[in-house]
């Protein structure tokens, strides 16, 4: 079932009354943030309860809390009626709680086998691990998730972020837990992997594990969940069995959440950023050009070439062709190199690949800038101080002061720190790759600004999302991508989720979508036109 589609009626009975897990008016504070404020939460067996809320609503603390992670300092906490005390992650599993993070817990280094089957491992008669028992056990074990597109033996860190997630909720799963925790599991699963998902939570909640499921996409909210429950400033808000999304945003902010498409501003005819012939990875012979001013949307399903596009135009992966900014080639060996032609990439992993957690926010929004805030090879704590107040004033970062490690950050303002770093820059081409992932409304129509105004400051973007409908709203243009090369090209009334959809699952060689055509060099025929009547790119064609 897609992950649209209505969901059938739950699992969960009437009869099953009593909580599988709750928390009952607990507090937790950080220093001198209270995460958690008398709040209280409860989910029954079999049922699916969907936790919602902004970034820095409690959610994340509140799974901490349940899973035995981190330790409330008031309330009570009850497994199947009981009031326990958890000790730690190991006890919560004992109790049958098991978690499966979006800040993945796996160990990168140890392959899929051995992070699935951790402290479960086959042994021989001298405690030895059987390696091939291992990698066979751990392929069982993912054929019994539907899972068969991973290698057990494949070492973790190799694996796309996508695979990676799968192999934390399988490890999650594999332990047949009674009460399932996930915390923003879909975050950076493609909609095919959505869907695998949510017919293993389904299938698992028919044999009464009680599942507990926090998401930002509000169809799966829609699509999964028995119930319901609005978390806002660390406290319980609402528990209902059905929530449209207006009624969502406006528990979880306080505000009224308005239906428009984003009033885009209207693009120059200087064509900044030129591509051609690139080949990298699973791109093939690309081109196309963007405009100063223009947000590119770069369409298609997942795994077509979006990510090697984007690192090759960051120099973060090897490629062959040619990249101009302003008409000028420049070479792209390494990201120094594209920071210096005024290239800039905001990555879908912030924590994996963009940020340093342990370092300070002043720290983290400046590194790109030091030279610019340095004299004599001194760094000038004044100018850099004022360059970070600057930037947290400008994006409303949440924090209590610019020294805090970016880390105790909630993911959205993690986000917002890490487009702000390129902000300070004055990159002319921005590279946003999926950069909502994991966050909450209030936040996305944020970042929805923020990109508006890259391009109103007369800015190049491209624009990748998992979201195909965000691709849709956020976009002067589309290029589809399929098989590593631009099959199409939308405009105007062409640009709705389901035309990109269609672009992109269409055969190339039958063109019925009345998408623009492409030459075959890859470059969109309205992008070479426009090159050409500026005069600018000429080296690209």
């Amino acid at each position: 079932m897609s992950p649209t589609a209505p969901r059938a009626a739950g699992s969960s009975t009437e009869a099953e009354s009593r909580p599988a897990i709750e928390a009952e008016l607990v507090d937790k504070h950080y220093g001198p943030v209270q995460a958690l404020r008398q709040a209280s939460f409860d989910a029954l067996p079999g049922e699916v309860h969907a936790l919602v809320g902004e970034n820095g609503a409690g959610k994340s603390t509140l799974i901490k809390l349940l899973c035995g992670v981190a330790r409330p300092d008031g309330g009570v906490l009850r497994i199947g009626g009981e009031v326990t005390t958890l000790g730690g992650p190991s006890e919560a599993a004992a109790h049958g709680i098991v978690t499966a993070f979006q800040e993945l817990t796996l160990l990168p280094f140890l392959s899929v086998a051995e992070n699935l089957l951790l402290g479960r491992e086959p042994r021989g008669a001298a405690g030895l691990i059987r390696r091939r028992a291992l990698n066979e056990r751990a392929g069982e074990v993912l054929a019994e998730c539907g899972v068969d597109s991973i290698d057990p033996g494949a070492v973790v860190e190799t694996l796309p972020l996508a695979q990676r997630q799968i192999v934390e909720v399988v490890r999650a799963v594999s332990q047949r837990p009674k009460v399932l925790l996930l915390d923003e599991p879909t975050s950076s699963l493609a909609e095919h992997e959505v869907e695998w998902l949510f017919d293993l939570v389904r299938t698992m909640c028919r044999t009464g594990t009680c599942v507990v499921f926090t998401s930002h996409r509000w169809r799966e909210i829609n699509a999964l969940a028995d119930r319901i429950t609005v978390f806002r400033n660390g406290t319980h808000v609402s528990t209902s069995r059905a929530l449209d999304e207006d009624e969502a945003v406006r528990l979880m902010t306080g505000q009224v959440l308005t239906h428009r498409r984003r009033e885009l501003p209207e693009p120059s005819q200087r064509v900044l950023l030129g591509v051609s012939g690139l080949t990298a990875g699973r791109v093939v012979d690309l081109g196309f050009t963007a405009r100063q001013g223009e947000i590119v949307g770069i369409g298609g399903l997942e795994g077509q070439g979006q990510r090697d596009l984007f690192l090759a135009l960051f120099g973060a992966r090897h490629h062959t062709g040619q990249v101009s900014v302003d008409g000028n080639p420049v070479p792209l060996r390494s990201p120094k190199d594209a920071i210096r032609a005024g290239i800039a990439l905001v990555p879908e992993d912030r924590k994996g690949e963009g940020l340093f957690l342990r370092m300070s926010i002043r720290e983290n929004l400046t590194l790109p800038i030091l030279p610019r805030i340095a004299a004599r090879g001194l760094l000038r704590s004044s100018a850099e101080r004022a360059a970070a107040r600057g930037m947290v004033d400008q994006l409303a970062i949440g924090v209590r002061d610019q020294d805090q490690p970016v880390g105790t950050l909630s993911g959205g303002n993690q986000q917002k720190v890490l487009l702000g770093r390129w902000l300070l820059t004055g990159a002319r081409v921005v590279l946003l790759y999926d950069v909502t992932r994991g966050v909450d409304l209030a936040t996305k129509r944020d970042i929805y600004d923020r990109v508006v105004e890259l391009a109103e400051q007369g800015r190049t973007v491209l624009f990748y999302s998992s979201e195909t409908e965000e691709v849709a709203q956020m976009s002067h243009r589309v290029l589809v991508m399929r098989e590593g090369r631009i099959a199409a090209e939308l405009t105007g009334e062409q640009i709705t989720a389901e035309g990109i959809v269609r672009a992109a699952v269409r055969d190339l060689g039958h063109d019925t979508n009345p998408a623009r055509p492409v030459d075959p060099a890859g470059t969109s025929a309205t992008a070479s036109t426009a090159a050409a009547s500026t005069g600018e790119g000429a080296a690209d064609q």
